[in-house]
């Protein structure tokens, strides 16, 4: 359970500041074009979709270890991580050539050297992590199958400050009955649930979670 409010604005610099308000720009300029993220929403894109993103960044990313997001979409949570841990390698996975496209054509207008987009199913994606994450894209049980296949050891242990090597990811409402389908098909796992609405002090992430996964 979480209780410190805390804002992950706080611990970026100028530079990854101006990076995150181009990366605006640049999705609401795309998202005429390509449907990255809901029109709805777009309005409220820095609360809803980076905040939100950002919020994976309450704990460390070691420097020098790879992360993969599954299902990147519109490059979330991928390029705000991006950002914020630029010695991380981030490779952005999705099945949309379209979205794929609009990945790319961000990171090299944000000179993101450590993005990575990659065109293709999740199951097909030939790198090696330490990390996964993903925001939305698939149950518990099929993010940590796509992980296992995938996952190398970290090559040094982590600072007590950093995430456990995992599944770090975004989910949101009644979490139960994916947890009890992750946890029947692989019984050593362990699962943790973190609750963002005290963690980031906003009404609008009530009922959204940060959940990891590790074993």
């Amino acid at each position: 359970m979480v209780h410190n409010s805390w804002h992950p604005f706080d611990d970026l610099n100028a530079a990854q500041r101006e990076q995150l308000v181009m990366f605006s720009r640049l999705m609401r300029a795309f998202n005429r074009k390509v449907n990255l993220v809901s029109r709805e929403t777009i309005e409220a894109f820095e609360e809803r979709h980076v905040l939100h993103a950002l919020a994976l960044a309450w704990r460390a990313f070691p420097p020098g270890s790879v992360m993969v997001d599954w299902g990147t979409g519109g490059g979330l949570p991928a390029i705000p991580l991006a950002i914020r841990f630029p010695d991380v390698a981030v490779h952005a996975v999705d099945a949309v050539g379209k979205k794929v496209q609009a990945v790319q054509a961000m990171a090299r207008r944000l000179g993101l050297a450590n993005l990575h987009p990659w065109h293709g199913r999740a199951e097909h994606w030939p790198g090696r992590t330490h990390y996964s994450v993903s925001r939305a894209t698939a149950p518990l049980a099929t993010l940590w199958r796509w992980h296992r296949a995938v996952c190398v050891p970290l090559p040094a242990a982590p600072d007590p400050a950093a995430w456990a090597p995992g599944l770090v990811c975004l989910k949101g409402g009644d979490l139960s009955g994916e947890i009890e389908t992750l946890q029947q098909a692989f019984p050593s796992v362990r699962v943790e649930t973190f609750s963002l609405e005290p963690l980031l002090d906003r009404p609008f992430f009530a009922g959204k979670y940060i959940v990891t996964v590790t074993g």
